[in-house]
């Protein structure tokens, strides 16, 4: 990783756009442990709904803009990525259809006063709701993949590892976020909970897709990719 990104910051610098060329390096949610990887201080793995399942960095460089060795915690998504990249460049997101995502330029900038666009984030193992979070609170209504029902309250700035449920000291946040994963389920459906939701919308869909990637047998590892996929 630490080659290839040289050669990346190589060829900007001899393109001569180095200094106009926002880079950003992340990454799928959550990781494996199988192989000797650790999610440390993160609960959870890859496929739960614990933050060691779901965060994922994201650094970004962009000289005269973002900061240098700046830091911020605020809760964003990669569905931000969409309007924010489109409002830098002079335009902005679809206007026909909902985005789910924000523009999050103001917190790259470190602009005083700025703060997570979201009021809330739901966390959703196929189609059903598993945790909702608010500020600082997460709440569990499902353990991992289990359809069984759960109430499980973790304050994410002092326990960001999730290990005290807090719920029955708390019983009046269990409340508010309760309400929060009823209207979540009420809006994009919980299969769980027998729910359909009233927006839920259709996969984005490419009418002409092309290929970007081919088999190779020496690799099985890599497979043929389209920008359309096969499931959708």
């Amino acid at each position: 990783i630490d080659w290839s990104m040289g050669e990346l910051f190589k060829a900007l610098d001899e393109c001569g756009i180095d200094k106009q060329t926002l880079v950003l390096f992340t990454s799928d949610n959550g990781s494996r442990t199988h192989e000797g990887g650790s999610n440390y201080p993160l609960r959870g793995t890859k496929a739960s709904m614990w933050e060691g399942g779901m965060r994922l960095p994201l650094i970004a460089r962009w000289p005269g803009q973002i900061a240098a060795g700046s830091t911020c915690s605020e809760l964003t998504t990669s569905m931000d990525l969409l309007p924010t990249l489109a409002r830098l460049a002079g335009t902005q997101e679809p206007q026909d259809r909902t985005i789910d995502g924000r523009d999050i330029a103001p917190l790259w900038r470190g602009e005083s006063g700025a703060s997570s666009p979201h009021e809330a984030f739901y966390y959703y193992w196929k189609d059903s709701l598993h945790a909702v979070r608010v500020g600082q609170w997460k709440l569990h209504v499902r353990l991992d993949r289990d359809d069984e029902e759960a109430t499980e309250l973790y304050d994410l700035h002092a326990d960001v590892g999730e290990s005290k449920n807090v719920a029955e000291q708390h019983a009046d946040v269990v409340a508010r976020l309760r309400a929060v994963a009823d209207q979540a389920k009420a809006d994009l459906g919980c299969e769980a909970s027998g729910v359909e939701g009233t927006g839920r919308r259709p996969c984005g869909r490419v009418q002409d897709p092309q290929r970007l990637t081919e088999y190779d047998p020496d690799h099985p590892y890599i497979i043929a990719l389209y920008d359309l996929t096969e499931t959708g």
